[in-house]
């Protein structure tokens, strides 16, 4: 049987900070993020229906990038002290590790334990 959130429990995870060490290449790199509230998500505009795909996938690209920068660096704020990328190493990084790293942030990683 699964277990129910209660609000409390939902409440604290926008102001609880969450860490995870990825394994990458065989090396770990720690990420640390924070869920965000509505108020705290990126403002971006979606893409227009008449778009290509091509530009509609930068668009999204471009959203769930800014979305994950500022979980990282909401939690970079609140533990400074746990801080290990921030968006000026997050562009520096190879493509493949953001892939793998935001995968976990949003909770795409099946083997998170959150």
């Amino acid at each position: 049987m699964s277990e129910i959130w209660t609000i409390d429990e939902l409440k604290a995870l926008t102001t609880e900070v969450q860490a995870k060490e990825v394994e990458f290449r065989g090396k770990n790199i720690s990420v640390q993020w924070c869920e965000l509230t509505e108020a705290e998500e990126p403002k971006m505009a979606l893409p227009d229906e008449g778009a290509s795909d091509e530009d509609k996938n930068i668009a999204y690209q471009k959203i769930g990038t800014a979305k994950v920068m500022a979980m990282i660096e909401k939690a970079n704020e609140m533990n400074p002290e746990g801080k290990t990328l921030d968006s000026d190493s997050w562009e520096l990084l190879p493509s493949t590790l953001r892939y793998n790293l935001s995968a976990v942030v949003l909770g795409g990683d099946s083997k998170s334990d959150f």
